[in-house]
């Protein structure tokens, strides 16, 4: 798997990441087929397989329900292995998102996540935006909290998970990292990737696959995969699936793109 470097950080991420949602999360998720939450066998298999193939990125949140307490206990002993990307500023429960953005409820999220992720550092922070907030969180404090808690050696580098190009022009210009949407139907955001390429910021692409609903075939994973991996800038395209054959299937075509 090839290892690319995450923007100007010192991190070097495998081209797929491993999306943990299905580990913890079964409602409000628009996947094409029910979520089916897999046992603590199967979650340990899938990791296996992950790391078996070369991936070493792992992209969670305190809004993938129980994700990170899984995580915490299925990677003991393993830590230096993996780079693990969390997020903070959204909640879900009893099936409904809420959001806060206050520093102190940022950090609040962090130390959370230190706690249950069973890590003493968090090498990536992403800001689970609500597709508005992310246009004001300067105003909000939110990357001076953030660049605090780097300071501290408590995240090694942040981000944001946008949902706007607005957004992604100010994460560009204050994070680490952005996170965007590309896949073939959604290319909305091919110029914040070069904007974010040009100031060596790194850059995620969530729903590659337009979560599921656009891969029916094996060109299908293929075009979409490619689309994401061939374009300058892209660090990690993040792969969200608790099903083996599903990854191994994403990492046999990533090896085609990639020529490994």
């Amino acid at each position: 798997m090839e290892l690319r470097p995450l923007g100007s950080t010192a991190l070097r991420i495998s081209v797929l990441g491993l999306g943990t949602v299905k580990l913890g999360r079964a409602q409000g998720v628009k996947y094409p087929r029910p979520v089916t939450i897999p046992t603590d066998d199967e979650a340990e298999a899938l990791l296996a397989a992950a790391a078996e193939r070369g991936i070493n990125f792992i992209d969670t949140a305190p809004a993938y329900g129980n994700a990170e307490e899984r995580l915490g206990s299925l990677l003991g002993g393993q830590r230096d292995r993996w780079v693990i990307a969390t997020k903070a500023g959204e909640e879900f429960e009893n099936g409904q998102s809420r959001f806060d953005f206050s520093p102190r409820a940022i950090r609040a999220s962090v130390e959370r996540s230190l706690v249950r992720l069973r890590t003493d550092r968090l090498d990536l922070v992403l800001i689970h935006s609500d597709g508005e907030a992310e246009k004001r969180l300067d105003e909000l404090g939110v990357f001076e909290e953030l660049a605090a808690l780097r300071s501290a050696g408590k995240i090694l580098a942040f981000g944001v998970s946008v949902k706007s190009l607005e957004g992604a022009t100010l994460a560009i210009a204050r994070c680490d990292a952005v996170m965007v949407a590309l896949n073939p139907g959604e290319t909305t955001f091919l110029p914040a990737v070069a904007a974010a390429r040009e100031r060596r910021v790194g850059v995620l692409i969530k729903k590659a696959l337009g979560s599921g609903h656009l891969v029916k075939t094996t060109s299908d994973l293929e075009q979409c995969l490619g689309l994401s991996v061939r374009t300058p800038g892209v660090s990690s395209v993040i792969i969200g699936t608790a099903n083996r054959q599903h990854l191994e299937q994403a990492c046999d075509a990533a090896g085609r793109i990639t020529g490994r």
